[in-house]
């Protein structure tokens, strides 16, 4: 098993950042098989596996933000940032890809986006890999 982490810096309030190649790049050279597993470390970000095209990227932002409305929430009492929490809790703050000859396992279209929902802001993405 190894571990490492690394830092991304987001722009904007809401929006994603593909790190598909960070993720790539954090697997072992001596892992042939297995599975990485990358975790955000915040209650206000998430990971999601998707295509990274600019328009469907954008598509998932305006979701989300349809989907959850800015205010009227509880939270907002404590810190005002109620709606950045419930985003991120629809996409859940990790995932799980199967390496084989040492190379992620992804289909052709997909990408691994972290999705900022409380920024611009750095966020720090552990990442897991174990052999099998």
């Amino acid at each position: 098993m190894t571990r490492t982490t690394f830092s991304v810096e987001t722009d904007s309030w809401l929006t994603t950042v593909d790190v598909t190649d960070r993720l790539a790049d954090a697997v072992p050279d001596d892992l042939e098989s297995g599975t990485l597993t990358a975790f955000v470390k915040h209650t206000t970000a998430g990971l999601l596996v998707q295509e990274s095209e600019p328009r469907l990227r954008g598509d998932i932002e305006s979701f989300l933000r349809d989907l959850v409305p800015d205010e009227g929430h509880a939270h907002d009492q404590l810190d005002g940032n109620a709606d950045s929490h419930l985003r991120a809790a629809l996409v859940g703050p990790d995932v799980t890809i199967p390496v084989e000859n040492g190379e992620l396992v992804l289909g052709t279209w997909q990408s691994v986006l972290l999705l900022e929902c409380d920024g611009p802001r750095t966020r720090t993405v552990t990442v897991t890999t174990v052999g099998e």
